[in-house]
């Protein structure tokens, strides 16, 4: 719960001094937003079960509970039963990835995030054009694969600048770069910065490829981070974004960071001589998580949380054109 300033409320002296500084924006992104809505009203829509090619999000409250409306999480197509529907992520798949549906007679329904897709589309183009392709991410996520697999031939994996002294092009000339979208925005320009000093006439994806929300709650956390002996992250250990809040909070000098699901994975012993306590979450998480911390710290003596307003978003996408055309024929939104 956020507090607006009002009549002082008067606190014992151990907790005069305490406060909770709130990160906005924070939580779900329209990308989030869009692939969660999208199980939803598939489910609605066809009803149950509805498939869904790894977790729509990285968030394990959310899947759970799309898992209780009906939902059925696999991993890969072949746990999909021939002429069924199926969702695929955010995070997005590979070109082999949608021939291998077309030719189960899959009923696909593609939630990948429009800013992912941009990534894609950027991969191919540098491809045609017959760039070497260095993408940075983390090996083996889904974001990743997807991405590598518009032009395996072409990319190859940076991991960070210690891979850099590996990395083998065709022609130094003709090397660009991209990135997973959910990266820490100092570290990935890190490794460019390596990847030029290596091959100086790399070329720049024609815009950022890290998500405007990635970089907005990275710039949040660095504001609320500076005087916080706590600061709490709330995300799944399987959320790139939220992983990397914890490390920019305690590159940006909070004292203390921890990544948790939810309230009941906070270790109260945190909480031992701590004034100023920060929270925040990572873009796949509902806030109803948040609240669920911000209550925690409020039964132990800390004051309702104040928010620190860094940027305002008001990004919204449609869902995909698969839904939205059955959606119109049923006579829904």
């Amino acid at each position: 719960m956020t507090t607006d300033l009002g009549t002082p409320t008067v606190l014992p002296p151990d907790e005069a001094e305490r406060a909770v500084l709130l990160a906005a924006p924070r939580g779900y992104c329209a990308g989030v937003d869009r692939a969660v809505v999208t199980v939803e009203k598939a489910l609605d829509l066809y009803g149950s079960p509805v498939y869904v090619r790894k977790q729509i999000v990285h968030n394990k409250h959310v899947v759970a509970d799309l898992e209780a409306r009906g939902a059925v999480f696999v991993e890969e197509l072949d746990e999909v039963p021939t002429g069924a529907t199926v969702v695929f992520s955010a995070h997005g798949v590979s070109p082999q990835v949608h021939s291998d549906a077309a030719e189960r007679d899959l009923k696909t329904i593609d939630a990948t995030c429009p800013l992912v897709t941009k990534v894609h589309h950027e991969a191919r183009r540098f491809a045609d054009e017959d760039y070497d392709i260095l993408l940075i991410g983390h090996e083996g996520h889904e974001e990743v694969e997807g991405t590598a697999g518009e032009a395996p031939e072409r990319i190859q994996l940076v991991q960070g600048p210690g891979d850099v002294a590996s990395i083998q092009v065709r022609d130094p000339e003709r090397v660009a770069w991209l990135s997973q979208t959910t990266l820490s925005v100092d570290e990935t320009m890190e490794t460019v910065a390596a990847i030029r000093e290596r091959f100086p006439a790399l070329l720049d994806p024609p815009s950022d490829d890290i998500c405007y929300a990635t970089q907005n709650r990275q710039l949040a956390v660095k504001d609320i981070a500076r005087d916080a002996d706590l600061l709490i992250v709330v995300g799944s250990g399987n959320s790139s974004n939220s992983v990397r809040l914890v490390e920019v909070a305690l590159e940006a000098g909070a004292k203390a960071s921890y990544r948790v699901d939810d309230a009941s994975e906070i270790d109260e012993s945190w909480l031992d001589g701590v004034r100023t306590v920060s929270v925040t979450s990572g873009a796949s998480v509902p806030e109803n998580l948040v609240d669920g911390v911000l209550d925690y710290l409020a039964e132990r003596g800390y004051p309702d949380a104040r928010a620190v307003v860094t940027a305002e978003e008001s990004l919204i996408f449609s869902l995909p054109k698969e839904l939205r055309r059955d959606l119109k024929a049923a006579g829904r939104k």
